[in-house]
């Protein structure tokens, strides 16, 4: 049997703290971001929508009852920061883990650890589960029975909407908790506190500063408090001791910006899901604007070349035929020659169709025979439909009154019939009045209501 382990002071750090007060075992001074992170919750800036005094989450970690959860956040909304903070206060044993860096079996190794602990010493444990979204949902299942049983409190972070990234069983389990990007005024105070600081931050290096210059990092960072002090930091290497921190220093830190674009996570798919809304509501200037913010932020060609074609048909179609064969051709094309000069084809693609007449008459046609077929079930063909392709199927009657269309007048057969005879006179495609599907609607609506026999 182990010996119990005496349980430290309550204002000792915990693993986790006391690794965030150090400079990264002989790697060099910790950045900036690192050094100014919050070590109790009065110092953390924004999120008082979680945190003030009468809010869950902030009750809870003031009152060390912090139950499983998940923080979900954009990067540099204080996700980390909280688990720091939390670290500090609780008096379980708080056990950092990076589902990037780790795997199932560091895990597993870790539980056992905490299930021992609980056991022997009698002490809970917190295990802090960084980008959480990057196990897959077989793996958050591990967690599952150790929450049940108590042997764990979960802290996940996730850039991640949970919805998508965490399986329902696991997340039935948690509280999630939506942190929000910080404002300018935050990230100006955050600035602010980093150039005065003189034992974290760089206030021993006596900087002076301009306050156009703190609202332009305030701005570029955008919203992410870690690209703030990122900036600075740059801006202060820049200067140097006793330097000026003027708009010039932080348009030269901020030369490679970038923009606010995640092509494997939610952002991806709010944009993707913008192009999609332009094209179908017929602005071209909206949809362009959404195509390059994803090309150009590294998203794949080929998805968007694909998202293309499914739109040619699902919201085009009949409305004009041609926009499938653009789509298509955009795709041959890109696979042709490649980035840089591909964009040509797509961009092309992409303001043909946003500008084009609009139908969604084939997905409705699609739905509205679905649904008919799930409640019909597999009618049987009727026997003139049926092809005889043998004498004994000639004798029980197959292809029996069949007509055939180009027989007659305009190769129409007025008043024949070719569904099961249940569904005789259903109309599943309803063209449009949009472009050439007027077109089509004329002509079907002139077979159907007068059409000749001959």
């Amino acid at each position: 049997m182990n010996p119990r382990k005496p349980r430290p002071p309550a204002d000792q750090p915990t693993l986790l703290s006391r690794a965030a007060d150090r400079g990264g075992g002989g790697g060099g001074p910790k950045p900036l971001a690192d050094r100014m992170r919050p070590r109790h919750l009065d110092e953390v800036v924004g999120q008082l929508h979680v945190l003030d005094a009468g809010k869950v989450l902030g009750d809870a970690i003031r009152n060390d009852r912090v139950p499983s959860l998940i923080l979900w956040g954009p990067p540099g909304s204080g996700k980390t920061t909280l688990a720091h903070v939390i670290a500090r206060l609780t008096r379980t044993e708080f056990v950092p883990f990076s589902a990037v860096l780790g795997g199932l079996p560091e895990l597993r190794t870790l539980i056992d650890a905490a299930r021992q602990r609980r056991l022997y010493d009698g002490k809970g444990t917190t295990l802090f589960v960084d980008e959480i979204h990057r196990f897959n949902k077989s793996q958050q299942d591990a967690f599952l029975p150790h929450l049940e049983n108590g042997t764990l409190t979960l802290i996940g972070a996730t850039t991640e909407n949970p919805s998508f990234a965490v399986n329902a069983a696991l997340l039935s389990r948690c509280r999630v908790f939506r942190l929000e990007a910080l404002g300018p005024a935050e990230l100006r105070l955050l600035v602010e506190r980093a150039l005065s600081d003189r034992e974290r931050g760089l206030g021993a290096r006596d900087h002076t500063s301009d306050p156009e210059a703190l609202a332009a990092i305030a701005d570029a960072a955008r919203g992410d408090a870690r690209r703030a002090l990122g900036l600075l930091e740059i801006a202060s290497e820049l200067v140097g001791p006793g330097g000026r921190i003027d708009l010039d220093v932080i348009q030269r830190a901020a030369e490679e910006r970038t923009l606010l674009y995640d092509k494997s996570g939610e952002e991806h798919y709010n944009v993707a899901s913008a192009l999609i809304k332009s094209l179908r509501g017929s602005d071209p200037d909206a949809a362009i604007y959404w195509f390059l913010r994803m090309l150009d932020a590294g998203d794949d060609p080929l998805f968007l070349a694909r998202r293309l074609i499914i739109f040619a048909s699902e919201d085009v179609g009949n409305a004009d035929p041609r926009a499938l064969d653009v789509a298509v051709q955009a795709d041959v094309a890109y696979r042709r020659i490649g980035l840089p000069e591909g964009v040509y084809p797509l961009a092309h693609a992409c303001l043909y169709l946003a500008s084009c007449p609009k139908s969604n008459a084939v997905k409705r046609a699609i739905e509205s025979t679905r649904a008919a077929i799930e409640e019909h079930g597999a009618l049987p063909v009727p026997m003139k439909l049926r092809n005889a392709v043998t004498q004994l199927m000639r004798r029980e009657g197959y292809g029996d009154g069949y007509r055939y269309a180009h027989d007659y007048a305009e190769s129409f057969v007025g008043g024949e019939t070719y569904l099961p005879d249940e569904l005789a006179g259903r109309r599943f495609y309803e063209p449009s009045d949009q472009g050439l599907e007027r077109s089509i609607q004329e002509r079907l609506e002139r077979l159907r209501g007068g059409g000749k026999s001959g």
